[in-house]
């Protein structure tokens, strides 16, 4: 028992203190005094629900048909906009609202993507299918009421209200809704090539995280802000070998020297390492619990020691503690059964901690196969981690709001396992945070991609309630 007190004493010594906090100038609270949330919340509803009517399916896009119902929507109100298409029928808008007392500070840009993924329409309930816009039970249902057709509501709404209330700002707020976020981020390398020069954002909201129930304690709500996402390394891993009839099995056939890579690189033991995000968050949750769980969340050192087999041991948190690579599918060239091909083909998805770079990454999977012939490694995409400073007002005002009121919710920083827009606009030196503010449950976190996709009503009142808040504080004048 005392060697542990002393080991404890050392280990705190190492602790670093919290930094203080950023808060809302005095004086913006007036900008949201007289705002009926109630009636905003309804609008966002039905202006939701008809959002989720159009099929935007990533492929084929047809993205226009989304950003053109958005530029009708903020026509009502007067408010101008644009939109371009990186090809035809895959359109993106964009939309200002101009500092009426310019601070010299870069805009602030409130970003989302038209675009969702497909959906088995067969899977879902008949009248609440993927692009029903169905309100039942006070659920929204529709591919995109998360991901992420419900946050482009939510930005579009306090964008119009910013303008219905006249709110007089600092530095220009631009609405960004985009196209092909989920498979070729078209829209968004249209936005930071030929366009940034007119946007220059220095902050970006987007998709990345959200409140999600008993994340790390029963009864908790823990409002994930993703402040920088993996990398990602892609690759396409082939075996070649001799071709040759199904019937006479062979050491040298490309399909057998497929398996024994795939096997090897399977086994691959990855180092846990946590990000400085991580151990914020948790530094937050621990603090917000107290007990001696509590203690040991606050203090990285305890993290490493105590928590690091808890983390790994759940899927959403091993991938944020370490560089994972999945096999994704299979290529081949077969064309019958009794045919073996000279060529066969394993799809890899790396997703890379900040620190890991790409070509480390891929000479350390060649490595664990560099005594099998035939394997080569062909790279489909690649890049590295990027991460923004939580040092920040605009980061300081999303955490605020989102607990505001609440003593069952704690908000922090996290590293994405996953990718978003978000890292094109870091590469063009803006600071962009991820977060949807909903309150969701993990059931309705794994809609995400999947079946039965909604978002609640209450979700919708509150998170719009959070944004529109969060906006103010670091672009109303005072």
């Amino acid at each position: 028992m005392r060697i542990l007190q002393v080991s404890l004493v050392l280990l705190l010594s190492c602790a670093g203190a919290p930094r203080a906090l950023h808060t809302a100038p005095p004086g913006v609270e007036k900008h949201v005094e007289g705002l009926d949330f109630t009636k905003a919340g309804d609008e966002a509803v039905e202006v939701l629900r008809g959002y989720l009517r159009l099929d935007t399916i990533n492929p084929p896009g047809n993205e226009t048909i989304g950003a053109e119902y958005l530029k009708a929507e903020l026509a009502k109100d007067g408010i101008e906009s644009q939109v371009h298409e990186f090809a035809p029928g895959r359109g993106s808008l964009i939309a200002r609202l101009k500092a009426s007392k310019p601070s010299g500070e870069k805009p602030l840009c409130l970003l989302s993507h038209i675009d969702t993924v497909p959906a088995e329409t067969e899977l879902w309930p008949k009248e609440q299918g993927p692009l029903s816009g169905a309100l039942v039970d006070g659920m929204i249902w529709g591919r995109g009421a998360l991901d992420m057709k419900g946050m482009g509501t939510l930005e579009l709404q306090v964008f119009r209200w910013l303008s219905r209330k006249n709110v007089p700002l600092h530095r220009d707020v631009i609405l960004l809704a985009v196209a092909d976020e989920e498979v070729g981020e078209g829209g968004m390398k249209l936005v930071t090539g030929p366009l940034w020069d007119e946007l220059q954002c220095s902050h970006v909201i987007n998709e990345g995280g959200m409140g999600i129930r008993g994340l790390f304690t029963e009864n908790q709500t823990a409002f994930a802000i993703s402040v920088g996402e993996k990398g990602i390394l892609w690759l396409r891993v082939t075996a070649e070998g001799e071709a040759g009839h199904g019937s006479t099995p062979t050491d040298n056939r490309a399909p057998m020297r497929l398996v024994a890579a795939m096997e090897k690189l399977a086994a691959r033991q990855a180092k846990p390492r946590i990000q400085p995000a991580m151990y914020e968050l948790m530094r937050r949750v621990g603090e917000k619990n107290g007990g001696f769980t509590g203690f040991v969340m606050q203090h990285p050192s305890l993290v490493d020691t105590f928590a690091m087999k808890k983390l790994l041991g759940k899927p959403t948190t091993r991938a944020g503690v370490t560089d994972t690579c999945q096999i994704t599918g299979f290529e081949g060239k077969g064309s019958a059964p009794n045919v073996i091909p000279s060529q066969t083909a394993a799809i890899m998805d790396c997703r890379l901690l900040p620190g890991t770079t790409p070509k480390a990454m891929q000479e350390e999977l060649e490595a664990l196969v560099k005594d099998l012939p035939g394997i080569k490694f062909e790279v489909l995409q690649a890049f590295e981690a990027a991460v923004s400073e939580t040092d920040d007002a605009f980061f300081d005002a999303l955490a605020r709001h989102a607990v505001e009121g609440r003593d069952d919710a704690v908000a922090g920083p996290v590293i994405s396992p996953g990718y978003t827009d978000s890292i094109l606009a870091r590469a063009k030196g803006a600071r962009a945070y991820g977060f949807v503010p909903f309150d969701i449950t993990p059931e309705e976190l794994a809609t995400f991609h999947g079946r039965d996709e909604r978002v609640s009503v209450k979700n919708v009142h509150r998170g719009l309630e959070i944004l529109y808040r969060a906006v103010v504080d670091v672009a109303a004048v005072p």
